[in-house]
């Protein structure tokens, strides 16, 4: 019982904390099931090494800042039909990321555009990769913030280091001249180095005006567009899915073409 004390202190001070936990319970599990030593060993360390591992991915989740967490299997592919399930699967490999490629989805509000993103972002960070999480409204306040507080330099990194960077709700809020080149510089920089998700309630025509500049707004979208896969999303409003089924309808906005 010594020994046993002994090597549980011995642990702890080695920082395998789960390993020093499960020490006692792990002993009388081989015991029972006559493991031989490696067994026993490599029980305790894949114990520890799993424990380890889902803390680090709640912290990926903390500083993803996501709206919620919800899965690419909770979404109801079945009242959507204009996405194309297969794609999104193929996407939910994550091998988008490793070429660097953006994701734009396309949708008048309440489609399940955030949902998608979100749903690819647990995946990404179930497999361990960065990502964080933002609107443009929230990124352009940001920015604007640290511009007075003298530390626009430092916090741009925070929208640099992640593999994914998801930017919600682009198209509600019209930028200053100022905004339009953060919002280029940022996409600029991740070009080739990052992933960019990016979800919008309109097409791509009217960019200039988003932007308050054509010339911006085509150089923008010359480098978001040129690896990037884009997915029009036509139908009712996901939100309001149990109510449609006692007849209520809605009318999407024209200009966003169908998926093909």
């Amino acid at each position: 019982m010594v020994e046993l004390e002994h090597a549980r202190v011995l642990l702890a001070a080695m920082g395998l904390e789960t390993a020093a936990v499960l020490l006692d319970a792990q002993m009388e599990r081989s015991q029972r099931e006559q493991h031989t030593y490696s067994q026993f060993l490599n029980d305790l360390l894949t114990s520890e090494q799993q424990e380890r591992d889902r803390k680090r991915e709640e912290m990926r989740l903390r500083l993803a800042h996501l709206p919620h967490r919800k899965g690419l299997d909770e979404f109801d592919f079945s009242f959507q039909p204009s996405i194309d399930k297969r794609q999104i699967d193929e996407l939910g490999t994550l091998s988008f990321t490793a070429r660097c490629e953006n994701l734009v989805f396309l949708g008048p509000p309440g489609v399940g555009k955030t949902h998608l993103a979100v749903g690819l972002a647990m995946k990404a960070l179930k497999a361990g990769l960065t990502v964080y999480y933002t609107s443009l409204a929230r990124l352009i306040e940001d920015l604007k913030r640290s511009m007075e507080q003298g530390r626009l330099d430092k916090r741009w990194r925070i929208y640099l280091r992640p593999a994914i960077l998801i930017i919600d709700e682009v198209g509600y809020l019209q930028l200053s001249r100022q905004e339009a080149e953060w919002f280029f510089r940022l996409v600029s920089e991740r070009y080739e180095h990052g992933s960019i998700i990016l979800t919008r309630n309109k097409y791509f025509s009217d960019w200039g005006e988003l932007l308050s500049d054509t010339i911006i707004a085509t150089a923008l979208l010359d480098r978001l567009l040129h690896h990037a896969h884009v997915i029009n999303i036509r139908g009712q409003t996901y939100r309001l899915k149990d109510r449609l089924k006692t007849g209520i309808q809605t009318v999407p906005p024209t200009d966003i073409p169908a998926a093909g």
